[in-house]
């Protein structure tokens, strides 16, 4: 496993635990130098901090993604927000564990990763002209990169899965937005983002049922 974390107190200790249960352990103390560790090395499972020098865990994980390196990610983080672990899980994390945190839970969580079955890689998907890589967040419109928010993303991301039929506004304001108290009006503000973005062909607009992606 890789464990990259720039906490050399931390690490050591975490090693030497991990070593005593049967791992073997590479480590770095910054996201570069973990970056190239995980796309040179071949690792069951990362272990990473969000806060780190050079380079912070978040575009760790996303470069990886990006490189269709799919190893298991950890990430480690003082920060323990609803929106922090969203943020993580978000760009390719596949769980979060807040520090501080005993030994004996850091164990099991990295076990339970280690008993999911191997992925080549999560699904994409294409309608029309649009693709979209969920695991990488990236988005093509006829071949050309879309810089798309996290909430875009997510909105666009639901519409591709249901390409097959209309959305109503209730359903992507309680999926996208989890209900959050969000007014349903707050669809349409993002449909229209989506729009300016990718052209007003790519999503049209069902009367009396919602909207419905053609991708242009």
């Amino acid at each position: 496993m890789l464990l990259v974390d720039d906490e050399r107190g931390l690490v050591s200790a975490l090693r030497r635990g991990l070593v005593a249960e049967g791992f073997a352990v590479d480590v770095a103390y910054d996201g570069e130098t973990g970056l190239q560790a995980a796309l040179d090395g071949e690792h069951d499972v990362i272990v990473l901090d969000i806060m780190l020098p050079r380079r912070n865990g978040y575009d760790v994980v996303t470069a990886l993604r990006q490189a269709q390196v799919w190893t298991p990610v950890l990430l480690l983080s003082a920060k323990d927000g609803e929106h922090d672990v969203a943020d993580g899980l978000d760009v390719g994390a596949d769980d979060y564990l807040t520090k501080p945190f005993a030994f004996v839970v850091l164990l099991a969580r990295i076990r339970a990763l280690l008993r999911r079955p191997a992925e080549s890689r999560p699904p994409t998907f294409a309608v029309g002209n649009l693709r979209l890589d969920p695991a990488a967040r990236a988005v093509t419109h006829a071949g050309v990169p879309v810089e798309l928010t996290t909430r875009e993303l997510a909105l666009l991301e639901y519409l591709m899965r249901h390409a097959d039929r209309p959305v109503g506004k209730v359903e992507l304001r309680d999926h996208v937005w989890d209900g959050a108290g969000e007014d349903v009006n707050v669809v349409e503000q993002y449909v229209g983002y989506l729009r300016r973005k990718l052209g007003r062909e790519a999503i049209t607009t069902v009367r009396g049922a919602g909207y419905r992606v053609l991708g242009g």
